[in-house]
C-alpha cells in the first residue's frame, strides 16, 4: 500500500461539542475513535504471548489490546464495570482475530484489585508475557484553586499507585524476555496549567519507567513507556478538556489534528515483541509533533 500524508490520514475536522460523565464510554463518542478494529493488520509479531492491558476497553487501551490480538497474542483486559459494554466490543474484535479474551471488571484504585487482577490474568491465559498499563484519570480545572486534596489523590491513586501494585504482583510471574509497557503523556513533559495532577502524575511515571528498567533489568524483564500527545478519546469530553476546547482539540500540533488511537498500536506492538529486545528505561513519543525534552 501507498504512504499516506499524515496530515490528512484521518479526519482534521471540527470534533463536535459533547459531554459525558466519567469515565466516559467509547461507544456513546462520536466521531468513534479509530482503535484498528478493522484498520490495524497483524503479522505474528506477538504469536501466543499472554498479555494484560489495564483500560483496555477504549482508545489507547483498546487499540493495544486489539494490536496484539491481531499480532496473535492473547488477552485480558481491565475495565471499570460501567464499561462493560465497550468491553465486550474488543472481546469481539480479539475473539475475531482468533485469539483468546479474558474481561477482569474492576477499580485499579484498589490495592488489593490490582493483586487479584495480575494473579486472574495470570491463571485465564495460563501465563503472563506482558503488562500493559493504559488506564488513567484526567480532569482539568479552571486554575490551582479549583484543585482539592480528594481530586489530585484520585488522580495518582488511578494513573501512579496501579503501577506499583500491579508490577509487584506481576514480577511473581513474568520471566527473563517479558516487557512491562506503562503509558505517561507529552503532559509529563509540557504541562498544562489547568491539568496540574495529571501532568504530575504523567512525569512521575515516566521516572518509574526508568527506575523500574534498572532493577528488573536484572531479571531479563525490560520496561518501556509512551508518551502520547493529543489522542481522541472519551477521556478528553468527561472532564479531560474544558468543551471550548473539543472542536480544535488536537490541531494545533503540527500533523494538523488529533491522534487516533490505532496510531500507537504499532509503538506497543514494537515495546513488548522480540524487535525491541536491547530496549529498556525508554519514553516513546508519539505526539503529532511535539518535541520531548
Amino acid at each position: 500500500m501507498a504512504s499516506q500524508d499524515p496530515r490528512t490520514k484521518f479526519s482534521n475536522k471540527d470534533f463536535p461539542k459533547q459531554e459525558q460523565p466519567v469515565p466516559g464510554l467509547q461507544n456513546k463518542l462520536e466521531p468513534k475513535p479509530d482503535c484498528g478494529e478493522t484498520s490495524y493488520i497483524g503479522y505474528g509479531r506477538l504469536k501466543d504471548y499472554k498479555m494484560l492491558v489495564t483500560g483496555g476497553d477504549s482508545a489507547i487501551g483498546r487499540a493495544a489490546a486489539i494490536a496484539y490480538a491481531k499480532e496473535g497474542a492473547d488477552v485480558a483486559i481491565n475495565y471499570l464495570p460501567e464499561e462493560q459494554q465497550d468491553a465486550e466490543e474488543v472481546q469481539q474484535v480479539i475473539e475475531a482475530a482468533g485469539r483468546k479474551a479474558v474481561l477482569i471488571p474492576g477499580d485499579i484504585r484498589n490495592e488489593q484489585f490490582n493483586y487479584d487482577l495480575v494473579e486472574a490474568a495470570y491463571k485465564a491465559l495460563g501465563g503472563l508475557d506482558n503488562v500493559t498499563i493504559v488506564a488513567g484519570h484526567q480532569q482539568y480545572r479552571d486554575n490551582i484553586k479549583g484543585f482539592d486534596t480528594a481530586s489530585f489523590s484520585e488522580t495518582f491513586e488511578t494513573n501512579v499507585y496501579p503501577i506499583f501494585w500491579t508490577v509487584q504482583k506481576a514480577i511473581d510471574y513474568l520471566q527473563a524476555g517479558a516487557t512491562i509497557t506503562l503509558t505517561s503523556s507529552v503532559q509529563g513533559y509540557h504541562p498544562s496549567p489547568i491539568l496540574h495532577d495529571y501532568a504530575a502524575s504523567k512525569a512521575a511515571i515516566i521516572s518509574l519507567t526508568k527506575s523500574l528498567s534498572e532493577e528488573l533489568g536484572e531479571r531479563g524483564i525490560r520496561v518501556n513507556c509512551i508518551a502520547p500527545g493529543p489522542f481522541w478519546s472519551p477521556l478528553q469530553i468527561s472532564g479531560g478538556q474544558p468543551q471550548s476546547k473539543i472542536p480544535n482539540f488536537g490541531q494545533k500540533e503540527v500533523m494538523g489534528r488529533a491522534g487516533q488511537p490505532v496510531e500507537l498500536s504499532g509503538t506497543y506492538v514494537h515495546l513488548a515483541a522480540e524487535e525491541s529486545s536491547y530496549t529498556t528505561g525508554q519514553v516513546y513519543g508519539v505526539t503529532g509533533g511535539t518535541q520531548l525534552d
